[in-house]
């Protein structure tokens, strides 16, 4: 090759940054973007929301109360994605005739982040606390039970691209391992009472635990460290669920998330301060 042929020019690191900036998305857009395809999926089929004025009144009242609360605790204001995911969660997943409890409960969420915290952590999922929190404090408050009706796409959609979402901020083994957990102790349950295996795997693929395997149980702030932890924690999500079931125990997922995770953190925050207490004794 004659040495006059010149090597083909490589782009400058300003326009390399610029180009990788330009097809990349920060992380913190990711989940606001999914929960909102969810929202739009289940809507225009099968009218999911109970309604749109509601859910606004959830989101609006998570993003101001987060941003009042983020000033007043840190002297700055939030990035306003996890009080967008925590309000149009409420949105979707409470049911009442009237208007107020979506407000409370997106405020109950958004407060349980500031004011129920050990060592400097919230251990219960927002929204899971709220909802949690409410349906067992209100007779008229209850939570979605719509399927995505007979039609599989829908739930193909949202299962593939939940799934590549998840894998990309390397939370898939959590929903992974729950999933599998929830269809072995259905199959459980099926042979124990008696029912049909269908209607006892069947709520897994409704909106509604959508939101709860892809939202709830993966949330980074509310769930321990270890990979190996995280999984045998929503395994003993799913034991616990199925436990409820078996008692008729209604919104036993919500339950079940609502008793299991906070007492993981908390054994992991305890584990953790006598870790720090021995390295401390063996320095002096």
């Amino acid at each position: 090759m004659s040495s006059q042929t010149s090597a083909p020019a490589l782009p400058s690191p300003q326009k390399a940054a610029g180009g990788k900036k330009l097809f990349s998305l920060d992380n913190r857009y990711i989940a606001p973007i999914f929960i909102t395809c969810i929202l739009l999926v289940g809507d225009l089929m099968y009218g999911m929301l109970e309604s749109h004025w509601k859910t606004l009144l959830a989101i609006v009242t998570s993003i101001a109360l987060e941003m009042i609360l983020g000033k007043v605790f840190y002297g700055k204001f939030p990035h306003p994605a996890s009080a967008y995911i925590t309000g149009i969660s409420v949105g979707i997943l409470v049911r009442s005739p009237v208007y107020w409890p979506f407000a409370l409960c997106a405020a109950i969420s958004i407060m349980s982040k500031y004011v129920l915290r050990i060592k400097g952590k919230h251990i219960w999922n927002p929204s899971n606390f709220g909802i949690s929190v409410l349906v067992l404090a209100s007779p008229i408050v209850s939570v979605l039970g719509i399927q995505w009706g007979n039609f599989l796409l829908p739930m193909i959609i949202i299962w593939v691209l939940g799934s590549v979402i998840i894998w990309r901020l390397r939370r898939f083994h959590i929903t992974a391992v729950y999933v599998v957990s929830f269809i072995a102790f259905a199959l459980l349950r099926s042979w124990m009472n008696g029912s049909p295996w269908q209607s006892e795997v069947a709520p897994i693929t409704g909106p509604m635990y959508q939101l709860f395997i892809f939202f709830m149980i993966t949330d980074p702030k509310t769930t321990v460290r270890s990979h190996k932890w995280q999984c045998i924690v929503v395994f003993l999500v799913a034991l616990l669920e199925m436990i409820m079931r078996l008692h008729q125990v209604v919104y036993a997922p919500f339950y079940a998330l609502f008793i299991v995770g906070p007492i993981a953190m908390l054994i992991e925050m305890w584990l953790d301060s006598r870790k720090a207490g021995a390295k401390l004794g063996m320095a002096h």
